[in-house]
């Protein structure tokens, strides 16, 4: 995989990974990558991840997209409505206690990575996983630094990228409207404007990176 990353976003993969933090004694290092759809958020994570192993540390990673709410809770406010992309989308409560909670501090490190296949819309109870020691999770999803995630993560990351640009990227991934200010697309913005508005994702994250430019994103801010 890293042979076919630019150089210049090697780069900041790199200066990234230089600072995640080491491990506590057998404590796994939760790392969350976040931003709008279409921020790019899936292969940052795992080039990231890539990126971290070449440099000899053992990474899981596990993605919010297995842990969606049933159809039936997701659309419940109307398959339009920005509340409830932004407020019933994902079950939270499966997140934490599958993967966050055992991979925190003095954690077992038992883990179940997925709670929902999104094609069927089937609830998952596969089998635990136990993480060896000082494993590195990285994991990606949207709003990961809302109040109930926002104390789980000892490194996160926010993908800035304009609303032009990622819906113009969800336009070609998912064929929905390139406008962002669509009707259809404000199930989608409108969430992310909410969600900015109540948490301050990009004052949260220990990083904030430009990914507006796939082959060269840039650090903006880091804590």
């Amino acid at each position: 995989m890293m042979d076919a990353i630019p150089e210049k976003r090697l780069e900041v993969l790199r200066q990234v990974a230089e600072l995640v933090p080491g491990a506590v004694g057998e404590n796994c290092v939760r790392v969350g990558v976040d931003g709008v759809d279409g921020s790019g958020k899936t292969v940052f994570a795992d080039e990231l991840a890539a990126v971290l192993r070449s440099l000899g540390r053992y990474v899981v990673r596990v993605s919010v997209d297995d842990f969606h709410n049933v159809r039936s809770t997701r659309y419940r406010r109307g398959r339009l409505s920005p509340d409830g992309f932004w407020l019933d989308s994902f079950n939270y409560d499966r997140l934490r206690a599958d993967v966050l909670t055992p991979r925190g501090p003095g954690g077992s490190r038992r883990y179940r990575p997925a709670a929902h296949d999104l094609t069927s819309d089937q609830v998952l109870d596969p089998p635990y996983e136990v993480a060896p020691p000082s494993t590195v999770l990285v994991a990606d999803g949207l709003f990961f630094h809302r109040d109930e995630l926002s104390d789980a993560w000892e490194f996160s990351i926010f993908l800035d990228v304009p609303f032009e640009v990622t819906a113009a990227r969800m336009a070609t991934r998912d064929g929905t409207s390139p406008d962002p200010n669509h009707p259809t697309m404000q199930r989608y913005v409108g969430a992310q404007q909410l969600y900015f508005n109540a948490c301050t994702p990009h004052q949260r994250a220990t990083i904030l990176i430009d990914n507006t430019t796939l082959e060269a994103p840039h650090l903006i801010h880091v804590s």
